[in-house]
Formats: structure tokens, sequence, C-alpha cells
């Protein structure tokens, strides 16, 4: 079966990319644009550049800033409201995960109507609304070139995955150069992030040959720079190498899928409010100790193209090492544990079995090389608890 290939139409990659939105809506024939972005990047000024651009091109923008880390659906309803208010042809996400993740949302509910939850897995939205232009200004998500968006549900504490082609960008402006003033936090927890897509879309069932390349491209350009950019976020060519990564991790798993990593990840986000990257980080080397006897080829690949293992040595061996780096990696990056990160002991064994059960309800689970069950998976979560980077 021929593998379907979803892209955004343009994409512009490199320093300076961002300053290009008003040649880029002039060529999508757009020109009343609303920018979705968070107030954390209003307030320190780092949106002015974009609305500057848009000035000089003729074009003006209103803004809704009132994105939430972990898009809510409150906050998209407020966002669709907004829109309504005004007079537009496209939407342009200027932020991480979470501002580009609610333009998404914004962009096919205020098209469709209804509620959120409607929109959630398995619904297919292939539909676009209104056309979405991606500026990233953190090297993690890849949400700038897939067809996904995942909103809470507050009232549940569900992260609902919203899939489907309407919700790829058309565009995406890739500039690493806004990637500069990253925390170290933030710049561990998103290439993590990244990495742990790059490894998902390569190992998944869902897998094919465009998708794998895009995979290993994404490794060789993260692995070497995760610890570099950690230690001096100043550093233009290894800022550069993880904003390329991420993209290329984007249009990996877009193309392909995220496995369980991503389906045990989310409830922890959910329930307990941790960032997105952070959780997988959390997640990454248990869940993939579970998984590679199910694919051990692939996962010694991964170790190969990330330069921990050679290219003559043992799938097994391989393996093991990757296991190994995983580990050091989140030592070295000083990713806590959930005990380590404060979420209360009595609270985290009281949801086990829920989040279990969001987590297989997903779906992404069911594109591992090892499905696991709802006890397996409450196992996991147990070994996480307090094991790695805090021992």
């Amino acid at each position: 079966m021929a593998a379907a290939i979803d892209l955004p139409r343009l994409l512009r990659i490199g320093g300076g990319a961002s300053q290009e939105i008003g040649q880029v809506l002039e060529r999508l024939g757009l020109s009343r644009p609303l920018i979705v972005t968070d107030a954390f990047l209003v307030d320190t000024g780092r949106l002015e550049p974009i609305t500057d651009s848009l000035e000089k091109a003729g074009i003006a923008a209103r803004v809704f800033s009132e994105t939430v880390p972990d898009p809510t659906v409150a906050s998209i309803e407020a966002g669709v409201e907004f829109l309504k208010a005004g007079d537009h042809d496209c939407v342009v996400a200027f932020g991480g995960g979470s501002p580009i993740d609610s333009a998404k949302a914004i962009a096919v509910v205020s098209a469709f109507g209804g509620r959120v939850a409607d929109y959630k897995t398995p619904h297919l939205q292939n539909e676009p609304g209104l056309p979405i232009i991606a500026i990233p200004t953190t090297a993690g998500t890849g949400s700038e070139a897939t067809r996904f968006t995942i909103i809470t549900d507050e009232a549940t504490d569900e992260k609902m995955l919203c899939p489907g082609v309407g919700y790829l960008p058309v565009a995406a402006l890739v500039d690493f150069e806004l990637t500069l003033t990253k925390p170290r936090r933030l710049t561990a927890d998103t290439a993590i992030d990244s990495l742990t897509h790059a490894i998902e879309a390569y190992v998944s069932r869902r897998a094919n040959p465009f998708s794998d390349q895009m995979a290993l491209a994404a490794m060789r350009a993260i692995a070497p720079n995760l610890r570099l950019v950690y230690r001096d976020g100043s550093h233009r060519e290894g800022r550069e190498a993880l904003m390329l990564g991420a993209t290329l991790a984007g249009i990996a798993f877009s193309n392909s899928s995220v496995a369980l990593v991503h389906g045990m990840s989310r409830p922890i986000g959910a329930h307990f409010h941790v960032p997105h990257g952070l959780s997988n980080a959390m997640l990454l080397p248990a869940v993939t100790e579970f998984s590679a006897p199910s694919a051990l080829r692939r996962y010694a690949d991964c170790a190969r193209v990330m330069g921990v293992a050679k290219g003559e040595e043992g799938d097994q061996s391989s393996v093991a090492r990757l296991l190994a780096e995983l580990a050091q990696i989140n030592r070295d990056l000083e990713v806590p544990t959930p005990q380590a990160y404060g979420i209360d002991e009595s609270k985290w064994n009281s949801v086990l079995p829920v989040m279990a059960e969001q987590a297989l309800a997903s779906g992404s689970p069911g594109n591992n090389p090892r499905v696991p069950s709802v006890g397996e998976i409450i196992g996991m979560y147990r070994q996480v608890w307090s094991a790695g980077a805090m021992r």
C-alpha cells in the first residue's frame, strides 16, 4: 500500500525566516490574519518583529494572546469568539506548541462549529478551516508541520487528540533565532520531546520509507546537540540543528504516528499539569525498555544513527547502549521524576487506572511495537515514579 504523505505547502527554514511572514501571506493570497500567541511573547516584545514585518507589507493584524499552556476547551472557545468578532482570512500561530495547537483548533472550530470534543479521535478532520501559518518559537513539538492538535477537556482532565489534515499548516516559518533566548529547562524538555517524536515515528507500526528518512535525519540533528545547547544556549549551530530536527521529527510522526510514550504522557499532563515535553522525557527510557524486544532492529538503528552504537555492533548490544543513553540524557539534562517534580504520591497512585485507560483510549499505544495492557501501563507509571534521573 502506498504511504499518504502530507506536508505544509510552504516551508521557510533558517535564521530570519519569521521576518518573511508578509511575503508568505502575499504569496498565499491572504491579507487579514489573526495572530494567535501567548501573553508572555506579547509582554516581552517578542511579537513586535512579526507585527512590524506585517505592517511593512501593508497588512493589519489582530492579536489573540489569551492562549494557555496545555490549551483548554475554554481557551479555544474564547479564541473562536475573538476571531468571529473580526474579519479574518487566516490564522498565524506564533509561539510554542500551545499557541500553535490553539491556533489549529481555533481555525477549525470557527469554521465548522460544534464543541471541541466533537473533533477528538476517532473523528478525522480532513476538511480545512481557515488557513494556518505557523511560526514556532521552540524547537520541540514540530506542530508547525503536523496534522494534529491536542486540547485538554478541563471538566474531565482528558487531553483530547484531534487528528486530521485540516490541522496541517499551509505554511511554516522555521526560524532558529527565535529559540536563542529559551531557558535551559524549556530547551531540555523540548529537545527530548523532538527526540521522542523521531524515535516513535521510526518504530511505529505505521512507519513508512518517507517517515523513516525524516525520523533518522531528525535523530542525526538532535542527538549530538542536546547536551551542547543545554550547556550553552547561545550556540547558534546547535540551536539551528535542534530547530531543524524538531521540524523533521514533526514531519516524521505526522506521516507515521507517535506511540506509547505519547499515549502515556498526555494523561500526566492533563492530571498533573506537567509540560508535555517533560512528561515525555520522564517516560522515554522506561517505555523504550518495554517496547524494544518487539522491534529490536529498529531501536538498534536509532542507537546507530544517534552515534551511541557502531554500525557493525549487534542489535542487542546496540539497544542496550540506547537504553543507557536515554537514561544518561535524562540525568545530564536534569529531568525530574514525577516524585521529584512534586506530584503527590497518593494522588498519583489513585489515578493510575484512569490514566492507563485514557492512554489506551488515545489510540497512540496501538501504534507501538509492543501494545501494552492496562496493567502493563500501570506498571510503567509505577516504574517511572521515582526512577531515573533523580535516583
